[in-house]
């Protein structure tokens, strides 16, 4: 039996979502949708196989992405997670995530992407050797302490919304190892691992992940399933 269990600010019956009787197997909730259609597919498959969840993105409804002019990962997930809810009507998932080096004042920060684009496109590999340049030029000695972030905003159509994050804190190498993940995932080594992001399993690095942690967080504080 699959339980729902709104969290303090949650109410799902109030919000339009659509749950079967209390005596049935399975609920399945149909009204979320994901800003952004590659949003981190493997967790949502994660949660979809296991909570039977009918997942819709943006180019379902036709949505484009509105402009992200905050300073924080919060305040761009709240932008684009209230955008869609308000177009929808449904309560709506969106994230905003990145990696914050200690020794450059925790940039690149809300601006990871941007660190990567060219004129021909994002070269995330330019943008590793762009970091590792910038802290050389720092007085910071090894280890390069750096974390990725992720944070997750629920967007409901009442207006509220529910935060929900996830930190991996750990050090910077170089010359980069691995050619899995994506991103600056090659150059970073989690806090108690020998091996980068980039090295490690798809399915390892997902459980200790800041994705991982921040949907770890979501699942604990909204959904349990009963055996």
């Amino acid at each position: 039996m699959l339980e729902v269990v709104p969290s303090q600010k949650t109410a799902f019956y109030a919000t339009g979502i659509e749950i079967p009787g209390k005596n049935e197997d399975d609920i399945v909730l149909k009204a979320y949708k994901l800003l952004k259609k590659d949003f981190s597919k493997i967790l949502f498959a994660f949660i979809s196989n296991n909570f039977s969840f009918d997942i819709k993105s943006a180019i379902d409804f036709g949505l484009s992405e509105p402009e992200e002019t905050e300073t924080t990962f919060v305040g761009n997930a709240r932008i684009k997670a209230h955008y869609a809810s308000k177009k929808t009507g449904m309560p709506c998932l969106a994230d905003d995530s990145g990696i914050e080096v200690e020794s450059l004042n925790g940039a690149p920060g809300v601006f990871t992407a941007n660190w990567a684009e060219t004129p021909s496109g994002r070269d995330f590999n330019q943008a590793m050797e762009k970091i590792w340049l910038e802290v050389q030029k720092t007085t910071f000695q090894k280890p390069y302490k750096a974390q990725f972030c992720c944070t997750l905003v629920m967007a409901w159509p009442d207006g509220h919304d529910e935060i929900f994050e996830g930190v991996i804190k750990g050090c910077l190498t170089w010359p980069v190892k691995g050619k899995n993940g994506h991103g600056f995932d090659p150059m970073f080594i989690p806090t108690g691992y020998e091996e980068t992001f980039g090295q490690m399993d798809r399915w390892e690095k997902n459980k200790i992940s800041h994705r991982g942690l921040a949907f770890a967080n979501l699942i604990k504080n909204c959904f349990i399933k009963e055996i």
